[in-house]
């Protein structure tokens, strides 16, 4: 959900919801069969072959198959159209999907520190691990990396910050597996304790990623606004309608991956209500098409004279103001 991932350009339109949804769906299932493969695989070697780095880093695997299908159910939700309770859409069901990512792996992580840190107090319990662990961690690694690149990839093409969540949650795996790797690598050298260290540090690093989705999605559903660059990039294109003389007060927010927008456009004062209003519409239409905008609210003021928008009402200063009835 890094506002960089997604690049002001003019090509934002060319996918449409039902694109956008499919594209999400099929990287989504991609995931789940090798997540599903993985996390069978994982915990069952590292059973066998008594590595607690490794079951940890099936679990975590594991809490993909639960994010994955996460992903699928709000992808299908928020396609929906508008309605009387939801004006603007669903798409906030996106921006809630990636806060439910955020705290599963926040639970995950602490669970897993919670883990290594018992066996930690009692290292005599740690047992030497099979070298099959290693191998089964290697390809692990090997088969994650390439899932996050792919995912990622389908991500940006879309422009979804629902895929991108998921797609760097396949890259927290991917880092784990690294250090699960190691951790192994370390006990068969003699050093036991290594395969616990690593199983907390696999745990501190999915912690720290589901604090950032999680608190990245809160502010989104409290209405923040998009980076600066993608506001100047829309204001770019209100100055560049014809008939707009200025523009000021240019608010937006985040619906999901989508924008709403709330600006003043100020054009020539001598030109009637029905001209002004023309040009207002040709300003939403073109920020529309070429923003991931899905509404625009658009308010006419008179170029270079005062603004009195921002005026707070107060008490009449005369009495003689209200005739009598």
């Amino acid at each position: 959900m890094r506002s960089d991932e997604f690049p002001d350009n003019d090509e934002d339109s060319q996918f449409t919801p039902a694109e956008r949804a499919a594209a999400a769906s099929r990287s989504t299932w991609v995931s789940v069969a090798v997540n599903l493969a993985l996390s069978i695989a994982q915990i069952a070697v590292g059973i066998t072959a008594k590595s607690q780095g490794l079951i940890a880093d099936g679990i975590h695997t594991l809490s993909d198959l639960v994010a994955d299908f996460v992903v699928l159910f709000a992808n299908h939700h928020s396609q929906k159209d508008a309605d009387q309770d939801h004006p603007y859409g669903h798409q906030r069901f996106e921006t809630a999907a990636s806060l439910a990512l955020g705290l599963l792996l926040l639970a995950v992580g602490l669970g897993m520190l919670w883990s290594a840190a018992s066996k930690l107090q009692d290292p005599t319990s740690i047992a030497t691990v099979h070298i099959m662990a290693l191998w089964v961690a290697a390809g692990a690694l090997t088969a994650k990396e390439l899932l996050f690149r792919y995912m990622l990839s389908v991500a940006k093409k879309v422009k979804s910050s629902m895929l991108v969540a998921n797609a760097w949650h396949a890259r927290s795996d991917a880092a784990s597996s690294l250090v699960v790797g190691i951790g192994i690598i370390g006990n068969l050298m003699g050093y036991p304790i290594l395969d616990p260290i690593a199983a907390a540090l696999v745990g501190f690093m999915v912690t720290r990623m589901g604090w950032n989705f999680g608190w990245n999605a809160l502010h989104d559903l409290m209405d923040r606004a998009v980076d600066a660059k993608e506001v100047q990039a829309i204001r770019k294109t209100l100055l560049d309608t014809p008939g707009i003389s200025n523009v000021h007060d240019v608010r937006t927010r985040k619906m999901g991956d989508m924008i709403v927008v709330d600006a003043h456009l100020e054009v020539d004062a001598t030109l009637n209500v029905e001209q002004g209003h023309d040009i207002a519409v040709a300003a939403r239409n073109r920020v529309m098409l070429r923003h991931r905008v899905i509404n625009m609210m658009t308010h006419v003021d008179p170029y270079k004279r005062p603004d009195r928008d921002h005026e707070v009402p107060g008490p009449a200063k005369d009495a003689s103001q209200f005739p009598e009835k």
